[in-house]
């Protein structure tokens, strides 16, 4: 059994770039640039007005000025500004040749066929040309998962087509013939199988397209035969239950007689500790346990950031430190915990009820959790 951060480590580690290409610009949401993005321009690209207002010379303030030229935003000035000139000019608008100020349209006052600035002091209000980006400027770098942000950068400079990582495929399967699927109904010692479900929706919130090969039952030959055909078919392989040590778990054999060598079998974590993970030279194999909390935490904080280093992006799990209101112990602190919290106010966070294989709501209604049931 090896320490959560030196298993994790090791995933990392084995981890290997698995390629890029070439996506248009609407496909790019949820991918991982495999480029540094430079910009083609100077943003802004012209001296531009921050505000509804005149613009004018500081040095004529407060007035009063001659209106020459109205300046709507996407119109080049056609005037120059000189003493005891200004222009009218919307927000946006290129500051005309001259100016070197603009007050805002709440601070003027008409006076005769010109306006005067009636306010106290007022800022340059004008933003400079190359203030925020300069021409060839890097404004998204490799590694980045994109988000709607980074596609309005990606069009500001023009980048409708942008190299991106290739998703690694994914193959998952449940194991245990006490398993159903959720679309029938269980009898006598039968569960329905929560596990694939979830894992699925996991893998489709990292952007990846998982493939699901099914229920494999608790023989040797079964469960390696499954394996084989995802293993030909996908980047990594997952599964959940059938990774501990019973008479029934077959997954590490399997696994095994398909010509995976573990980088580790046991991992000091609690739920989670019935976890292997290895790799063919070709692709990559992780066993979870059944237990779909133990599932669902062990996607979350080991599998998720291997998958995002096949894309060449560092995914780091968001962190918030609380105060635990009530404190807890533990008889053994040999294995790194996850327990279930809510928070009662913005600093404070409570134990929730929590009984390893099984949950409970806070009804108390209580339900099966090992390899089926709800997280």
């Amino acid at each position: 059994m090896i320490a959560f951060d030196e298993a994790l480590n090791l995933m990392l580690a084995s981890a290997r770039f698995l390629g890029e290409k070439k996506v248009a610009l609407a496909e790019c949401l949820g991918r991982v640039l495999a480029e540094d993005i430079f910009s083609d321009l100077d943003m802004p690209p012209f001296d531009k007005s921050a505000m509804d207002g005149f613009a004018c010379r500081r040095a004529d303030l407060p007035g009063p000025f001659k209106v020459i030229e109205e300046i709507p935003a996407g119109k080049m000035p056609e005037k120059a500004i000189a003493t005891g000139e200004a222009a009218r000019i919307m927000t946006g608008a290129p500051l005309p040749q001259g100016a070197d100020c603009v007050f805002m349209l709440e601070d003027s006052a008409e006076e005769g066929e010109g306006v005067r600035f009636i306010g106290h002091n007022t800022s340059d209000n004008y933003c400079r040309r190359g203030e925020d980006v300069q021409t060839g400027a890097c404004v998204l770098e490799k590694g980045t998962l994109l988000g709607a942000a980074h596609l309005a950068v990606l069009a500001t400079v023009g980048a409708v087509e942008v190299a991106v990582a290739k998703r690694p495929r994914l193959g998952i399967i449940a194991t245990g013939s006490e398993l159903v699927e959720a679309s029938a109904k269980p009898h006598g010692a039968a569960i329905r199988n929560s596990n694939s479900p979830q894992l699925l929706a996991q893998a489709a919130q990292c952007g990846i397209l998982a493939r699901y090969y099914g229920i494999a039952p608790d023989t040797l030959e079964d469960t390696r035969a499954i394996i084989a055909r995802a293993q030909a078919e996908n980047d990594v392989v997952v599964l959940s239950g059938g990774a501990s040590s019973g008479d029934y778990d077959f997954v590490p054999q399997a696994l095994a007689h398909c010509g995976y060598r573990f980088l580790f079998d046991s991992v000091a974590m609690q739920p989670g500790r019935p976890s292997v993970f290895g790799s063919d030279g070709r692709t990559w194999c992780i066993g979870l346990p059944g237990n779909p909390v133990a599932t669902y935490i062990i996607f979350e904080i080991m599998l998720k950031p291997f998958l995002y280093r096949l894309m060449g992006h560092e995914f780091k799990p968001r962190i918030i430190r609380a105060k635990l209101a009530g404190g807890t112990a533990r008889k053994k602190a040999v294995r790194q915990s996850s327990l279930p919290v809510r928070f009662v106010d913005p600093g404070t966070v409570e134990l929730i009820e929590y009984h390893g294989s099984y949950w409970r709501h806070e009804t108390g209604r209580r339900a099966d959790h090992d390899a089926g049931g709800l997280p």
